[in-house]
């Protein structure tokens, strides 16, 4: 399974260098970029929509550095485990960060970003199910719950724009045809990020208790394990990814997991590390 295998190797062996210099001598430039498929085309796009680089259109959202058809800047790419990113943000010149590890990591994407996607609605993240689960009474009701006016206002106050509520209609956090009274006293297991979702999940276990339904968040570092978990029936659901990492997870990993709810979207930024401007990207 290719992103196990991704994972496999930052963990036991670091993080690979890919040098991709175009013409000229390379100036040692360096860009960590998520190393799993789509966020690291994610990455990419951000550089060639600020003019860094082009890729070859027919790559697409699975573009990763051998794609790149100009590089007039010579920059060489890191591939990490997404997770890993802000840890190594000292050792290069420049890294592409998912806003949930920046913010774990102590970063602000509006405030400490020196590029910030200037849209991300491909890339909304999302409750995640079993397709078996799609449309029984606990997942609406966690679905209605992350969709709630609640939780917009709670995203809106706490994250200044380095997450984005695209719930609409929004709701007062349950809904209609759920029989709640059927699932009161059960316990719905969540995995999820540790910021923003885990977060936002504990504004959502907050509602479902008024109808004394417990929400268990379950904290992973990983892009892997909170898919499989949901897969094996360990835990219910999850909320951490948008829907073309699930789509290209399914394919790889033969897993049969189905978004049930749109949340937010987070901006993908591109953080200074031993460069402090953008003035060395630039030269």
């Amino acid at each position: 399974m290719k992103n196990l295998k991704k994972l496999l190797i930052a963990a036991i062996a670091g993080a690979t260098l890919f040098s991709f210099t175009g013409c000229g001598a390379s100036k040692g430039i360096t860009v960590a970029i998520p190393n799993d498929t789509t966020n690291e085309a994610r990455a990419l796009l951000l550089l060639q929509e600020n003019g860094y680089i082009k890729i070859n259109p027919e790559a697409g959202i699975k573009a990763t550095p051998a794609d790149i058809t100009e590089n007039p800047y010579n920059i060489e790419f890191r591939e990490v485990e997404a997770a890993n990113i802000p840890n190594v943000l000292p050792d290069v010149n420049y890294a592409i960060i998912n806003s949930n590890y920046a913010i774990d990591a102590g970063l602000n994407p509006v405030a400490d970003s020196l590029v910030l996607e200037n849209s991300a609605s491909n890339y909304v993240n999302i409750l995640a199910v079993h397709e078996s689960n799609k449309d029984s009474d606990a997942t609406k009701a966690l679905a209605a719950a992350l969709q709630s006016q609640k939780v917009a206002d709670y995203i809106t106050s706490n994250y200044n724009g380095s997450v984005v509520s695209v719930a609409d209609p929004l709701t007062d956090g349950f809904d209609a045809s759920v029989n709640y009274d059927a699932l009161k006293g059960t316990k719905i297991t969540v995995a999820a990020s540790p910021a923003p979702h885990a977060e936002v999940l504990k504004v959502v276990a907050e509602i479902l208790a008024e109808k004394e339904i417990t929400v268990e968040i379950i904290e992973y570092s990983d892009y892997v394990q909170p898919n499989l978990v949901v897969e094996s029936g360990e835990v219910y659901a999850n909320y951490f990814q948008h829907v073309p990492y699930l789509d290209d997870f399914n394919a790889e990993n033969n897993t049969h997991l189905v978004s049930a709810a749109g949340v937010h979207v987070e901006p993908m930024g591109l953080y200074g590390g031993t460069s402090k401007s953008l003035d060395d990207l630039k030269k």
